[in-house]
């Protein structure tokens, strides 16, 4: 997959603010959306507060009412997981948020990911929950070997364990057993320590890469050692990975995929994944997809929210009574060009005069009736 040219993106004033860790993804990101709004900003989510007063909740950044933006792209950690959900829930009907509020409950819960994916029917490795010690060896009993044991939360391949053999599982159950959390027992996929990161954004896979694990190592992640190539995804896999990412609400994900002798099975949902390794191994510009993305989806909205506007003002407009309207004026070159709901409000004609008087930021336009001069 080759890179398109950047398109020239007209004048707007849309704003929009990424709001993150400060991850170099999320610098490349807001860096991105610049090129297509009049103004990004980079908020730290470790300054945002939630305020619940009554019946009414706000959004505070730094202690002061977060401002008003078109597009607010949210992003975190697992453990960030309930903010970032509570100021999406407040703020997805003011704004386009690339996450439903559910999503961050979801992608960052494998347990609730291996739960939702099996709801919508989508393929992945076999998979089993243990609350205790004593429930997870009756599952190991049953089980084919390799087996992968994980934690519910945790990125980058933290949390993650490989066991080959009914002895060093049990082992690992009576550690684990002293942390006193659930896990996830899954059937291992045989891939030679391989697996495939999807990048979704909308509908459509912007790219993907292969990850291989280095020797001695079964995670593939990139964070914990492992190596990249390009990789294209065949037509099942993109379906896959779009079917997956709108299971879990998301717009923008990866989305990681083993290539299993019964064909493609999803591992994992990744709601912040980084785009230093798909830049690198297949020289994708997801940064600028995101961006654009977002730049779409706003222009959109905001053209159906005019649309809707216009057309409640055409079916209230009194021919006898004067209208005040807030409307954005379309600068060409020297000129502006008024929109066609003036004139057919005023009833403006090509075949009369008009008396024009204009002073700072004001413009008044009447008919001038020659026969009073």
């Amino acid at each position: 997959m080759t890179p398109q040219k950047k398109p020239k993106v007209p004048k707007n004033t849309m704003r929009a603010a990424v709001i993150s860790l400060g991850s170099v993804s999320s610098q490349w990101t807001a860096k991105a959306m610049r090129t297509y709004f009049s103004q990004v900003d980079e908020l730290d989510i470790r300054k945002i507060d939630i305020n619940f007063s009554g019946g009414e909740s706000e959004v505070l950044y730094d202690g002061k009412p977060i401002k008003k933006y078109d597009c607010i792209l949210a992003k975190g950690s697992f453990r960030y997981a309930q903010i970032l959900s509570s100021v999406t829930a407040i703020l997805e009907k003011q704004c386009y948020m690339p996450f439903r509020s559910t999503a961050f409950s979801i992608g960052h819960d494998k347990l609730l990911s291996q739960l939702t994916l099996h709801q919508f029917n989508i393929p992945m490795p076999k998979t089993y929950l243990s609350a205790t010690p004593d429930a997870g060896k009756e599952i190991l009993k049953k089980v084919n070997y390799p087996i992968v044991m994980k934690f519910p939360q945790g990125t980058q391949g933290k949390g993650v364990m490989f066991a080959d053999s009914f002895v060093s599982a049990s082992s690992m159950l009576d550690a684990l057993s002293a942390i006193r959390q659930s896990f996830i027992i899954q059937e291992y996929v045989e891939t030679e320590g391989m697996d495939i990161r999807v990048i979704v954004v909308g509908d459509q896979v912007i790219g993907a890469y292969k990850r291989i694990a280095q020797e001695e190592e079964r995670r593939s992640n990139i964070h914990a050692g492992g190596k990249g190539e390009a990789y294209t995804p065949d037509e099942v896999m993109k379906k896959i990975a779009v079917k997956a990412a709108k299971a879990v609400g998301a717009d923008i994900c990866g989305i990681d995929i083993l290539p299993s002798m019964k064909g493609p099975v999803v591992l994992e949902v990744n709601l912040s994944p980084g785009l230093q390794g798909i830049k690198k191994y297949a020289n994708i510009d997801v940064a600028d997809a995101i961006a654009k993305h977002c730049f779409d989806v706003c222009f959109g909205r905001n053209a159906k929210k005019k649309k809707a506007q216009v057309k409640a003002i055409m079916e209230n407009v009194d021919s006898e009574k004067s209208q005040q309207l807030i409307l954005s004026l379309d600068f060409r070159a020297n000129r502006i060009l008024l929109p066609e709901l003036i004139t057919k409000i005023t009833k403006f004609r090509e075949d009369v005069s008009y008396l024009i008087k204009v002073g700072h930021e004001q413009l008044q336009i009447k008919e001038y009736d020659v026969n009073n001069t």
